[in-house]
């Protein structure tokens, strides 16, 4: 059971029992303001850096050389995804064998504990069960239960200093996850009240995070992320960030941007065409939950609530990117959509509805 702790206050309670720890963090870690705090501990301890923002599974294999030449027994990532996935993946791999590729190796728990310290409220990485690694210039979803973080370190005051376009970016990346992770073919009872504490949080905060930041709306906004990514960790994603992965690559577009301009055109689609439904559990429960999401977002209909995502959009500049050669970069988004996130989107989309809606999404 993942502990969740708020405040760095409780980094020393967290590393109990631990002897020497192997500190994985990006390039921002030397101007964090938790920098002292964590540098602080009566510990010895490892720095390792060596990795590109979308890491490579090369930088994962160095990180395990350190860590096992080393000896630490306790991975520390500080940072966004990256810094978390990597440190997921030297947990998961740093005792199988070198002699063949990590990724086809038998997973299993190696018992090193892991502590995740995010510093952006936007993907809940420190409290799920997933990581992305590059291959051969393929994404690699690394999936298992053991890589959820032991603890999770909550401490808002990161949030302070971030970039602007930053905090929009991860915070609508939140948000996303929370309305997809309830719709979701695979929602539980227990999902959907994540998914309901984390949609409700940031719509009554994201004002005062994103344009006064202030200490109170960023405690907020990053529970809020934790608690989305926690509802992610059980029913997965679904159309939106399928349909986002490509925009990142095609127009530079940061992930939550991406998914952002997906969600409520894939909305309006399904709220069109329910009869397409493929939950088991139906098209009247499928329009229950969107009427559910739409009282989240402090609306009546779920008309109402896309509404309200596009004016928070608008509000904050977060526009739809603009093709320079429509039909040729259609084609190419059209057939970058994988089919296994589609599997855990509540309305079934074809070859033809994917690409017209690619066509409404991008913009000329």
């Amino acid at each position: 059971m993942q502990i969740i702790y708020s405040g760095i206050k409780h980094l020393s309670e967290a590393l109990k029992d631990s002897k020497k720890v192997f500190l994985v963090c990006d390039s921002s870690f030397p101007f964090l303001n938790i920098k002292e705090d964590i540098e602080g501990i009566a510990l010895p301890y490892t720095i390792f850096n060596d990795f590109t923002p979308n890491p490579l599974y090369e930088d994962v294999c160095k990180g395990i050389k350190q860590f096992n030449a080393k000896e630490c027994d306790t991975i520390i990532a500080v940072g966004g995804g990256s810094s978390i996935d990597v440190a997921k993946c030297i947990k998961l791999y740093c005792k199988m064998s070198d002699d063949r590729l990590y990724l086809e190796q038998e997973y299993k728990d190696t018992g090193v504990k892991l502590i995740a310290i995010p510093t952006t409220a936007g993907t809940g990485s420190e409290s799920t069960r997933y990581a992305v690694i590059y291959y051969d210039g393929k994404k690699q979803s690394v999936t298992h239960e053991s890589i959820i973080p032991d603890v999770a370190i909550l401490e808002p005051k990161v949030l302070k200093t971030l970039p602007l376009y930053q905090k929009k970016c991860t915070m609508m990346d939140a948000l996303c996850q929370g309305i997809e992770s309830w719709w979701s073919v695979n929602s539980t009872d227990e999902s959907k009240e994540y998914s309901k504490i984390a949609v409700e949080s940031i719509m009554k905060w994201w004002k005062e995070y994103i344009f006064e930041n202030t200490d109170e709306s960023a405690q907020h906004i990053m529970n809020a992320a934790n608690y989305a990514g926690r509802a992610i960790c059980i029913t997965q994603t679904t159309a939106p960030h399928a349909f986002s992965y490509k925009i990142t690559s095609l127009y530079g577009l940061p992930h939550g941007h991406a998914v952002a301009v997906c969600l409520p055109e894939i909305w309006t689609f399904m709220l069109q065409n329910p009869d397409l439904c493929i939950d088991k559990r139906g098209k009247d429960y499928l329009i229950g939950v969107f009427h559910q999401i739409a009282q989240s977002m402090d609306v009546t209909t779920p008309q109402d609530a896309i509404l309200c995502f596009r004016k928070m959009m608008k509000e904050m500049s977060l526009a739809n990117p603009v093709s320079t050669n429509k039909e040729q970069e259609v084609d190419i988004l059209s057939l970058s959509v994988n089919p296994v996130r589609l599997k855990n989107n509540p309305v079934r989309l074809d070859e033809s509805s994917i690409r017209n809606l690619y066509f409404v999404i991008i913009k000329s």
